[in-house]
């Protein structure tokens, strides 16, 4: 398991998921998390609730190792897409240091 997965589930901290989100701050996708994840680029990583086994496994090894939180989202993939305004699924997002 990851150093931290916790569920998001205040509007506080969606709503700073929103603001990460429109600052344009926000990695879309797993294989680009994992490559900042590997060179520590990363502040937090937030998952689809339903994100496949084995992407979810792989990113909560490179977090723990990386030592970043891991936030378990409720929305699904799909809907986390819609939240990001994109136009394909979402399962994973991480958020980048300043």
């Amino acid at each position: 398991m990851a150093k931290k997965l916790k569920e998001l589930n205040t509007e506080t901290e969606l709503t700073g998921l929103k603001t990460e989100v429109q600052h344009g701050t926000i990695i879309v996708g797993g294989e680009r998390v994992l490559k900042l994840l590997r060179v520590k680029g990363l502040e937090k990583v937030y998952l689809a609730q339903n994100c496949p086994a084995r992407l979810r496994s792989d990113v909560e090894h490179h977090a723990k190792l990386a030592g970043v939180p891991v936030v378990q989202l409720q929305q699904t993939n799909e809907e986390l897409g819609v939240f990001c305004k994109k136009n394909f699924f979402v399962s994973v997002l991480g958020t980048q240091g300043a």
